[in-house]
């Protein structure tokens, strides 16, 4: 269970990490989304998710959330280990699915002259 599992201690939840990480890390943009990356000294890959307000109603800010905490979920053996990772959605054409999410954020954190390489 633990391989592909999303623990407490994967998660960036307090607001003062979040405030440090958008002041300090490295954004990468897509056309939907912005990644801010930052090395962190823990050893584990972190995620933060916001979504906000502007995107629509709670069930689509949920489901956008959902989608890219999945894609973490099932690609975090392939993100390298030591950084903290914020995910924005951006106000636009969201018309979100797995696969769209998949492509456009597998695209930046995967492929082999991305951020981490």
């Amino acid at each position: 269970m633990g391989l592909f599992s999303f623990k407490r201690e994967e998660r960036i939840l307090k607001k003062k990490e979040f405030i440090s990480l958008k002041l300090h890390g490295k954004r990468y943009y897509t056309k939907n989304f912005v990644v801010i990356i930052r090395e962190n000294r823990g050893g584990i890959t972190r995620l933060g998710i916001t979504v906000s307000k502007r995107i629509g109603n709670s069930v689509k800010r949920n489901r956008i959330k959902r989608l890219i905490r999945e894609f973490f979920r099932l690609n975090k053996q392939q993100i390298p280990k030591g950084y903290d990772l914020i995910i924005t959605a951006l106000r636009g054409n969201n018309t979100f699915d797995f696969f769209k999410v998949q492509e456009e954020l597998g695209n930046l954190l995967l492929k082999n002259d991305g951020p981490f390489f």
